[in-house]
């Protein structure tokens, strides 16, 4: 990511996640979900040198985040969110865009996910960015009830 934050409809900024930034993701991801990931994971994240993006407010109040793994010339997005206060207003497109755009420069041939099927309007965004199903992971997230399988999607890059 570029040093210089980049603007978005002269709403939302994105820059590289800090470990300043755990607490205030911390909050994002507990609304967003059920099975929040721990501090630990992003730490680990970060150690690894994965690729991050925080969007952000015009007064740096965080508002959405995404985490993506690469190597072999493939990437993984292991976590995109935005926070419920924030959805569906093409902030989660904001932040696939800004992956996307990392991967490319990497010259990354592949980028691969995982999600619910029950997550419908994130099916729906990553249907119109090019991403295809290509198989299913049996029992991979916790739910409610046991756990639910996740749709595996890739989007070819080169």
């Amino acid at each position: 990511m570029s040093a210089q934050p980049r603007s978005f409809e002269d709403k939302w900024l994105d820059r590289p996640m800090l470990e300043a930034d755990i607490d205030r993701i911390l909050e994002i991801e507990r609304r967003a979900y059920q099975f929040p990931w721990g501090a630990g994971v992003f730490r680990d994240c970060l150690r690894m040198h994965y690729i991050t993006c925080v969007a952000e407010d015009v007064r740096q109040q965080i508002h959405g985040y995404a985490l993506m793994s690469h190597g072999a010339g493939e990437a993984h997005i292991l976590n995109l969110c935005v926070d419920v206060a924030r959805q569906r207003c093409g902030l989660g497109r904001f932040l696939l865009h800004r992956l996307i755009e990392q991967a490319q420069k990497k010259k990354l041939s592949t980028v691969y996910l995982e999600v619910r099927p029950s997550n419908e309007a994130a099916l729906a965004l990553y249907d119109s960015e090019g991403f295809n199903e290509i198989g299913q992971r049996r029992d991979y997230y916790p739910a409610a009830k046991g756990r639910e399988d996740a749709i595996l999607l890739a989007r070819i890059l080169f």
